[in-house]
């Protein structure tokens, strides 16, 4: 078992409560926007995807499709995205933002500057630099191992026994 000491410098805790207190810091400068973290995230991902099919989009958000749809129901009625018909695939639904959304990003990407510095401060600009490249380094380390995972599972899931 971890000490309280060592707790404060496990690498998973330390990440799982930094993300944590992002959110929480986000949640309470956009607050005053009026829409659900849920319904952020939504917006942010379909802003660096608009076109995209609903399942792609849940599958980026790592939510269930029906998950999605509900949250896209509020923002549609609220008139903040468009569904609109696939024309090479009749069943299909590709998500936009609408006008109505634009400006909301761009209060989107204030708040989330504004979390980034209260986040970094105390780090000048070399040490942050190099705090996101280690961070880059380690998610990439992560993302290849998710794909090797995801290659044996599917070589051994093809071996009969």
């Amino acid at each position: 078992m971890l000490t309280p000491a060592e707790l404060k410098r496990s690498f998973g805790f330390l990440m799982h409560d930094v993300s944590r207190l992002l959110r929480k810091r986000f949640d309470h400068h956009a607050s005053a926007i009026g829409l659900t973290r849920a319904q952020w995230r939504v917006l942010a991902h379909l802003s660096r995807n608009e076109g995209i099919k609903q399942a792609g989009l849940a599958e980026i958000l790592e939510i269930k499709p029906i998950t999605l749809a509900r949250l896209l129901d509020r923002l549609s009625a609220n008139g903040w995205v468009e569904r609109r018909s696939d024309p090479n695939d009749k069943r299909a639904r590709l998500l936009f933002l609408t006008n109505k959304a634009r400006p909301i990003l761009v209060e989107l990407r204030s708040v989330a500057l504004s979390v980034r510095e209260e986040a970094l401060s105390g780090l000048d600009a070399a040490e942050q630099d190099r705090l996101i490249d280690q961070l880059r380094v380690v998610k990439e380390n992560l993302v290849s191992a998710d794909k090797r995972a995801d290659r044996d599972l599917a070589v051994d899931s093809k071996i009969k026994f």
